[in-house]
């Protein structure tokens, strides 16, 4: 059966990002630059540190999300399962990718309510972009999204750049606010907003505070560049100039969710964006963040199998574990007070 377009182009997405000889940029979240105060006597015992968390008012039992990824492709199907499943046995988040090639076609991609039998008491996420919103059944999609998979919440992605530098992108974002908060007042679940790799500012995310949105990813630049990504499918040298200009555009996640847990104290942030292992994901619990997502990092692992999911996230939590243990924090709230050591970063 031949592809539709937008399949084809989540397929050559998912050829790029897994592609090793491939230039998938990923600029430098700035990570590297934070280090923790080492604690050598932590008076504390390394199996009851307590790492359980939740969101939306479901326990779970890491700090985190397994980030939005895949939507097109026929293999997403096997990933989408196998994330599902490792989700379930973990006891932690999943956000699916873009619905929007299943809910325009017949091919479902794995993104049906199986996925909900798979993992029936973790927060799954359903996923539409936000210039789908401006089409004209675009709030009729955003509800079919989130039946499709009994989700627990939608998540709303913002693309800007990367459908800016694409050239079947999506150009006319006028009137996004509006359709997001139509969208909050309608939606019988809470909705959710991401950006894909360029951060998100206090004052947007102000905005879609007020638009009735209860979630912010905030999704830095660290990841993996969308621009870089477009750069690779360009079919002309005009093409790949233009999108690899804008290959490390954005807000390195670090400084993004400093930046709006001060500004915002009371919101529910999701930090993303070049989270690379527990100690990342460590110091974006320290800077403010309440569940860490992660997506490239896993995705050769969701080809492979469950188990090989299941393997790669308890390393991360194993490294987590380590992280709270040598900085003597008993728990998250106490990882939030942890000392730091930093270059170049106002940690004050």
């Amino acid at each position: 059966m031949k592809k539709s377009v937008l399949s084809q182009r989540k397929d050559d997405h998912l050829d790029i990002v897994l592609g090793a000889d491939k230039t998938t940029a990923h600029a430098d979240a700035g990570w590297a630059a934070v280090r923790f105060e080492h604690c050598a006597l932590p008076e504390l015992c390394l199996d009851s540190i307590d790492l359980s968390s939740s969101l939306l008012g479901m326990p779970l039992r890491a700090p985190l999300l397994i980030s939005s990824m895949t939507g097109g492709a026929e293999r997403a199907t096997r990933i989408n399962r196998h994330l599902a499943e490792a989700a379930q046995a973990l006891g932690i988040a999943m956000g699916v990718g873009s619905q929007r090639v299943s809910l325009r076609s017949a091919d479902d991609q794995g993104l049906t309510r199986e996925l909900r039998r798979l993992a029936p008491d973790i927060p799954l996420l359903a996923n539409l972009g936000a210039a789908q919103l401006r089409e004209a059944d675009g709030l009729d999609l955003a509800r079919r999204a989130v039946d499709m998979l009994e989700a627990s919440a939608l998540i709303i992605h913002l693309n800007p750049l990367q459908e800016a530098v694409q050239p079947e992108g999506d150009r006319d974002w006028r009137g996004v606010l509006a359709q997001i908060s139509a969208l909050t007042a309608a939606l019988p679940v809470p909705v959710i907003i991401k950006e894909v790799g360029a951060g998100i500012s206090p004052s947007v995310a102000r905005d879609l505070l007020a638009a009735g949105v209860q979630v912010i990813d905030v999704a830095g630049t660290g990841g993996t560049s969308w621009a870089a990504v477009e750069a690779e499918r360009a079919s002309t040298h005009a093409d790949r100039a233009v999108a690899m200009a804008f290959a490390d555009w954005g807000i390195p996640t670090p400084l993004c969710l400093q930046t709006l847990r001060r500004a915002l104290p009371n919101s529910v942030l999701i930090a993303s964006g070049g989270i690379r292992d527990g100690i990342d994901a460590a110091k974006a619990i320290r800077f403010g963040a309440d569940l860490v997502g992660q997506a490239a990092g896993v995705l050769q692992a969701a080809t492979e199998s469950t188990e090989a999911v299941v393997e790669h996230f308890e390393i991360i939590i194993r490294q987590l574990r380590v992280a709270c243990f040598c900085t003597g924090s008993r728990d998250l709230a106490a990882l939030r007070r942890a000392r730091l050591l930093a270059a170049g970063l106002d940690l004050s």
